[in-house]
């Protein structure tokens, strides 16, 4: 996740997004230059914001059961988040706020609670309006963080379209 949340720097974001859904979406491309543009405004010269800054931002709690892994996220009001490009389907969960969604296939006004089911290789721009709990739900028999992103997450379009391919042909 890359987080932005700095009074100027959210309404920065703001605007961008909402310019964003005004397109009634936004295409790879634009969410990876909000990306971009965020992390330059932050001054990180990767292509992700380090973890435990990121966690100081949006505070996650990690839940495991057999078979099971669960990353709640916490995403204060006014905060701007673009997601990472999950791998698989999965269920996520509002358990309660209000964000805006733009992805590729559009943008939606959700409210907690909700629950709904992810597309693969799907990347969000999020704009919270009011303080929000998100949840994602993955299949996983590991315990490991890092591993668990490994099969979750796809490092770029690029790669997750390479993977796609190759599993349906």
């Amino acid at each position: 996740m890359y987080k932005w949340h700095a009074p100027a720097q959210a309404s920065a974001g703001i605007a961008a997004a909402a310019a964003i859904s005004r397109a009634n979406g936004a295409s790879r491309g634009q969410i990876m230059e909000l990306q971009r543009a965020m992390l330059d405004i932050l001054g990180i010269d990767g292509d992700h914001m380090p973890q435990e800054d990121a966690d100081k931002v949006c505070p996650l709690v990690h839940h495991f059961a057999p078979g099971l892994y669960a990353r709640e996220i916490l995403l204060p009001a006014g905060s701007v988040v673009v997601g990472k490009i999950h791998r698989h389907a999965h269920i996520n969960t509002i358990s309660r706020g209000r964000v805006t969604v733009a992805t590729e296939f559009g943008t939606e006004e959700l409210v907690g609670p909700c629950t709904f089911v992810s597309t693969p290789g799907t990347k969000r721009v999020v704009v919270a309006h009011e303080d929000t709990i998100w949840t994602t739900y993955h299949p996983t028999e590991e315990n490991d963080l890092g591993l668990i992103e490994q099969q979750v997450i796809a490092p770029t379009f690029e790669a997750y379209e390479q993977e796609r391919l190759k599993w349906h042909g």
